[in-house]
């Protein structure tokens, strides 16, 4: 008879795995790839590092999961953004200016999961993640266009593209560990985010706003 895990130590295994990912999701948000190593993220989740292994087989496996959980919870929240009552524009100024905001609230975790070299197999899992990201904008785009509130002579696909790109691209100096005026508790710097998170989400839109020339 082949054995079978009771619920309670499907639960404990369960709970091993989130502990596991979120000291090293901690781990990453401090100092990065480079320095969350195998042993530190078993030191901080209270196990041996062997025990590590025996969830996640490598290094680059397990920093892999990181990315796709915490990405996903931002492809999430923009796709709540992108299901607003709203017109277009404003769902796209919104999900671009929210991406901003919640990347500036762990500056080091994003640059991580947005621009840090890292690992093949943590890069093929941050490619996945921003082609999320594109499809939730394209789905916005598409939505304008339908609408006529943005231009129709760019596919959306590629008009996604190149925001989505935008976006990112601009917030890696801000995001970069050699900026040193990050200060998330003081209000100077949260209006310097909105005012950042403004100004991205405008430049974004403007690619896509219905002009003159594109109508004529």
């Amino acid at each position: 008879m082949a054995y079978r895990q009771t619920p309670a130590v499907e639960a404990r295994l369960q709970d091993n795995r989130s502990r596991i990912l979120e000291a090293a999701r901690t781990l990453v948000s401090e100092g990065g790839w480079r320095e969350a190593q195998v042993a530190s993220v078993a030191a901080a989740a209270g196990f041996a590092t062997g025990t590590v292994y025996r969830y996640f087989p490598s290094k680059a496996e397990l920093f892999a999961e990181v990315l796709t959980r915490v990405s996903q919870r931002e492809v999430d929240v923009l796709t709540a953004v992108a299901e607003e009552d709203v017109a277009a524009s404003t769902r796209l100024h919104d999900a671009v200016a929210t991406f901003v905001k919640r990347a500036m609230r762990n500056p080091r975790l994003a640059y991580a999961l947005i621009a840090e070299p890292c690992d093949k197999e943590i890069d093929e899992a941050r490619l996945v993640y921003r082609a999320a990201i594109s499809q939730v904008i394209r789905s916005i785009v598409a939505a304008g266009q339908a609408a006529g509130e943005m231009r129709s002579d760019v596919e959306p696909n590629i008009a996604a593209s190149v925001i989505v790109g935008g976006f990112m691209e601009g917030l890696i100096g801000p995001l970069s560990p050699l900026n040193r005026q990050q200060q998330d508790a003081s209000q100077s710097y949260q209006r310097e985010v909105a005012a950042l998170a403004d100004q991205i989400a405008t430049l974004a839109c403007a690619s896509v706003a219905v002009t003159p020339a594109a109508t004529s």
